[in-house]
């Protein structure tokens, strides 16, 4: 239980029962929760897992896809006033030993068959117990569906931690965002706002819950307002134009690597998706072609491009639907709870249409980055955390995204944004893919060097692809390698690994 003037994660659904009651909250595989009875089970799962030995601030790794009872694990944790460790269910070995040891967490909850990886890196952890989620009498699942609903003794406050968001790792080892019970509501509330959230939306869930955007940006803003929220196990493409067609969800969010081949499937034409109101995107670029195919597809839909970071909860800024119309590469304007700065290498504030890094002042940041003071120092030097992306705001506080600083290409002494870059080979209809990296040149020093994923049925060269860039790109920013892949690697949140591209071509070379 929390303090009177105390609003914790698991408190908003406490308040969602008292006025739902018994409204479906949430629906997975055969299974229904009222919200009444979620509320009732998050109090079981925490009573349970404070009956395993943890105490107050105790991390709890969950490994596993979507389930409710992933769902479950996270507000029980919350609860408990523990702290959870959403772990990427595809992390096996090194990567995985390495999530694992640096949160210091005492009990994993996984799904069946991620146990046996869990296990095998074990003794590089602390890990105390590993127990199954679901799927089973054995579960805990089953322990936290029935049965009384126990009182608990624990103290939890607003600036307790209740999560580790471990960053991506697109450019170095993930760095696990400590986040507050007080910034995660804070986000929750500036996502019902900007997003216009509410209650008849009935959301269609199917994005990974251990990536902050479908948790955080949608599941727990969606169970605030009352939604009945439907999640799927993995972001299947004939089974969401299925799902949507038959249940005639009205929102629905995706990476732009689910939006890609959902406009491009044969049953795009043919299903009934007229319910959709609201398509949520983000954690990627979404290619312009892929939505202007989709809007006229289904006029009535209206597009959000959602931006921001782990280290905010995740949501920063957001362009509204009427937006799209003036400024489509726009990611829009900073939302309720986040104020924002563009400046310079010296931290001097950039005029309106300059280039520069884009620094956040926000209740929804995390406190820091766990067990690394130094890099948490050089994050939030000066009184405001650097994002490291570099973006361009106009007079109107309009955001574009540049480039990551990082992958900003140093070219015979000019720099040149990548993904400049990846917006004029896009354009080429045999592009599906592409993604524009550095790579060493002894005259150039960095090369601007394109991967491209062609189109199936589409047949396009090296020399095809430079001449279409050099239509639309100055000389410097035309690419001057391109190479072809029949995929681009990417984590399980549809974010592009750059650092793995770099990789392998310089050990190609």
């Amino acid at each position: 239980m929390s303090g009177p003037r105390s609003s914790t994660v698991d408190d908003i659904i406490r308040r969602s029962a008292g006025r739902f009651g018994d409204r479906v909250a949430l629906r997975f595989a055969d299974r229904e929760w009222s919200y009444t009875e979620l509320d009732a089970a998050t109090t079981r799962a925490a009573a349970h897992l404070l009956s395993l030995g943890l105490v107050r601030g105790d991390r709890v790794a969950t490994v596993g896809l979507n389930s409710d009872a992933y769902l479950l694990a996270f507000l029980g944790c919350a609860r408990a006033g523990l702290v959870h460790v959403p772990v990427n269910f595809a992390l096996t070995g090194g990567e995985l030993a390495y999530l694992l040891a640096d949160s210091g967490a005492r009990v994993a909850l996984v799904d069946e068959p991620l146990r046996a990886g869990v296990e095998a890196v074990r003794e590089r952890t602390v890990l105390e117990q590993v127990l199954l989620l679901h799927g089973s009498d054995e579960a805990v699942l089953a322990r936290w569906s029935t049965g009384e609903v126990p009182p608990l003794e624990v103290e939890v406050e607003d600036t307790d931690l209740v999560q580790l968001l471990y960053t991506s790792g697109t450019t170095s080892a993930p760095k696990g965002a400590m986040m507050t019970h007080r910034a995660l509501v804070h986000e929750y509330v500036s996502c019902i706002a900007s997003l216009g959230i509410g209650e008849g939306d009935d959301p269609l869930h199917c994005m990974p819950l251990y990536h902050s955007a479908q948790m955080h940006v949608f599941l727990l803003p969606s169970l605030a307002v009352g939604c009945r929220n439907t999640l799927l196990p993995k972001p299947d493409v004939p089974e969401l134009l299925r799902r949507v067609a038959e249940d005639h969800h009205h929102a629905l969010f995706l990476a732009p690597t689910v939006w890609v081949p959902l406009a491009n499937h044969e049953a795009l034409e043919t299903a009934d998706l007229t319910s959709l109101r609201k398509a949520y995107y983000g954690a990627s670029v979404m290619p312009g072609p892929v939505r202007e195919r989709l809007a006229a597809r289904l006029p009535d839909i209206g597009f959000y491009n959602c931006f921001g970071q782990s280290e905010i909860g995740p949501l920063a800024t957001v362009l509204l639907p009427h937006e799209h119309l003036e400024r489509p590469e726009s990611c829009g304007r900073t939302v309720l709870f986040v104020q924002a700065r563009v400046v310079d290498e010296e931290g001097r504030d950039v005029a309106p249409g300059e280039r520069g890094e884009l620094l956040y002042r926000s209740p929804q940041l995390c406190v820091g980055y766990w067990n690394k003071p130094e890099v948490t120092a050089e994050a939030f030097r000066d009184g405001w955390f650097h994002s490291g992306d570099m973006v361009v705001r106009d007079e109107d506080g309009y955001v574009t995204v540049v480039d990551r600083i990082k992958d900003v290409i140093n070219t015979g002494g000019v720099l040149v944004a990548s993904r400049e870059v990846e917006d004029a080979v896009y354009s080429h209809p045999a592009v599906a893919e592409v993604a524009v990296v550095a790579t060493p040149d002894e005259r150039w020093i960095e090369a601007v060097t394109a991967v491209v994923v062609r189109r199936p049925g589409h047949d396009v060269d090296e020399a095809g692809i430079i001449a279409h860039a050099r239509g639309s790109l100055a000389s410097f920013k035309v690419p001057k390698r391109v190479v072809f892949a029949d995929e681009l690697p990417r984590n399980q949140s549809g974010k592009l690994l750059k650092r793995v591209l770099r990789d392998r071509l310089e050990s190609a070379s």
